[in-house]
């Protein structure tokens, strides 16, 4: 672990988050969103390796110091989440970053998986990132109305999900609205395939590829 836990401000309060700088010492902003899980190590993992691939990475605290392995309070904490005041501390995260003095660029993008991936949609309904990389995404309220979205997005999504149902209506909405998008879906997959802490999903093959493009299309629009 390469990173550490640092506050950063939301309308007048606190939020804690874990930051990873690249080698470099700087880079464009990149916003690392959680699953339903908190902020657990994995995320803190794969924050670590996209600051390693030249990303001034943050990964927010959205459960404020909560965590669990269990999927029923897993799917609590994700319900009980509050997705306004959720979407506040993610826009302070991303000014944060935007602000920060190893931003080389003074642009964020966003990635997240699971209701992380959801976010990040959400963030880009909202005009607060300039690249967004939805990983399988899904929210408890549903995801936003691609009508709304304003940058660039990359989609990863598994063959096996019921997530990716929803790919099709954002493919289209995106493009009626004349947002660039690309969306993937990857053969043989089950939704987290990303996980590596989770070997009954983990597909490393998959996991390698979806980062490479990400982070080719992080540098393409963030740089």
């Amino acid at each position: 672990m390469t990173g550490k836990m640092i506050t950063f401000p939301v309308n007048g309060s606190e939020t804690k988050g874990y930051l990873s700088l690249p080698p470099s010492g700087s880079g464009p902003g990149l916003l690392v969103i959680q699953e339903w899980w908190g902020l657990v190590q994995h995320i803190k993992n794969m924050a670590d390796r996209y600051a390693a691939r030249g990303f001034v990475t943050l990964a927010p605290d959205l459960y404020h110091g909560e965590s669990t392995t269990e999927p029923e309070h897993a799917m609590t904490l994700m319900h009980q989440l509050e997705i306004p005041q959720a979407s506040k501390a993610l826009i302070g995260a991303a000014n944060y970053l935007r602000s920060h003095e190893a931003n080389s660029s003074g642009k964020v993008g966003c990635l997240g998986y699971c209701m992380g991936g959801g976010m990040s949609l959400l963030l880009a309904s909202k005009g607060a990132i300039d690249a967004a990389a939805p990983f399988y995404g899904v929210l408890p309220t549903g995801l936003p109305d691609p009508s709304t979205i304003a940058c660039p997005v990359l989609g990863h999504f598994a063959e096996n999900d019921d997530a990716t149902a929803a790919v099709p209506d954002l493919e289209a909405g995106l493009t009626a609205a004349g947002i660039r998008n690309q969306f993937f879906i990857y053969e043989g997959t089950e939704h987290a395939f990303c996980n590596d802490d989770r070997p009954e999903v983990y597909d490393e093959a998959a996991a390698t590829t979806s980062m490479d493009r990400t982070v080719q299309f992080m540098m393409n629009h963030l740089s």
